[in-house]
Formats: structure tokens, sequence, C-alpha cells
């Protein structure tokens, strides 16, 4: 009996320090991508996203070479594969950088809100006027030859519309062109650069880095 039993914890010893094989040992590795995959992309649809500035409209607020990160979070991200978003902390306000899929280019953009929903907007000399009072933007940058009239509206903003424009007003592609933004489009706010390069130059703008987005 004893030896029987000897026997059987030896047998049991011999089984767990056998090694894996390296079918097995691929098995693991390939689930642990998976997960690592889907984690990834299911933090990249609902939380965060990473963005870079592709051109000069947002100047001198973010320049190109900027990369950003967005907060998906904050307007209640979008599930993927389903039209369902989650519960919103807050709506987009004024003043505002928002990153937005473009209604009819299906690529993203990013600019500045300005009109709500409601609000009577006119722009006359690049001046915007909203319900009738100059709106104050010491973010507004004049720049370049104009592609865009210094002058627009006025109109009222849609309900679940955005108005949006480019802080450099002479050269952005915004609601002056394509008129108010459906909310519907709005990925997520910037919050912070975590990364600047410098194409004329060819080197980092470490200045920028960690720099919050206002």
């Amino acid at each position: 009996m004893k030896s029987k039993r000897a026997k059987q914890a030896r047998r049991s010893k011999t089984e767990k320090a056998k090694p894996r094989s390296a079918k097995e040992t691929a098995k693991e590795w390939t689930k642990s991508i998976i997960f690592a995959l889907i984690l990834a992309l299911a933090t990249r649809a609902t939380v965060v996203q990473a963005f870079r500035i592709p051109s000069g409209s947002m100047e001198d607020t973010l320049l190109v070479g900027d990369f950003l990160l967005v907060n998906k979070f904050i307007y209640g991200a979008k599930i993927p594969f389903t039209n369902v978003r989650l519960p919103e902390i807050r709506e987009p306000k004024r003043g505002d950088i928002i990153v937005f899929r473009h209604p009819t280019e299906r690529k993203d953009f990013i600019k500045r809100c300005i009109g709500l929903p409601g609000d009577t907007l006119e722009i006359r000399d690049d001046i915007v006027y909203i319900n009738g009072e100059p709106l104050d933007e010491p973010y507004k940058t004049i720049k370049g030859a104009p592609n865009v009239s210094s002058n627009f509206g006025p109109i009222v903003v849609p309900k679940g519309h955005l108005f949006v424009l480019g802080d450099n007003r002479r050269n952005s592609y915004d609601s002056r062109a394509w008129g108010p933004l459906d909310v519907k489009y709005v990925k997520g706010k910037a919050m912070v650069i975590y990364f600047s390069w410098d194409n004329h130059k060819h080197f980092p703008r470490f200045k920028r880095f960690g720099k919050l987005i206002r």
C-alpha cells in the first residue's frame, strides 16, 4: 500500500514538472495578444484616442506636428459597431476644442466649438457675435491669405448642432463652409499634447510635451 502511494506521488510530481509544449505556449501567447488588442481597441473606442494635427487651421493653439490625446468619454463615447452612446459627463461647451468625423469627408477634423444650439451667430470683419454680443477670443489668429470670407450669417444654430471654427480664421475649412455640425459626429475633447515634431527643423518641440489644450 505504501509503495503504491509512493508511486502515485512520484507520478504526480513528474506530471507537474512536465514542460509545456511549443503548441501550448504559442496558444497562451495568442490568447494574451488577442486580449491585449481587444483591450486596446476598447480603450481607443471609448476612453482615449491619439490624434495628429495635419494642418495650420488651429494655429497658434495647435501646430502642425502636434500629437494629442483626445478624451472620448466626456461627451459619451460611442460603443463600437453600434449607434449606442455611453452616458455623457457633460455636453460640449463654447470654447472646447473638439475632434469629430466630418459629415461628408469621412475623416477626423479638429476645431473649436463656438456656437451652441439656439445661438444666433454672426461674423463681421472676423469678429464673432453671439446673440448680438462680440465674443472674446484671445486664441484667435488671422494668418495667411484668406480662403474664407471675413463675414458670415447671421444664422441660428439648430438644436443638436454646434458651430465650429478653426482658431486661424483665414485658413480653416469649418462651419462657415459646410454648416453647423451635428453632435452625433463629435468624438471627443482634445486634452493634452503628448508629443510635437517640427517638420521644418526636423526636431521635437520639447516645450510642447505635456501641454494642456485650452
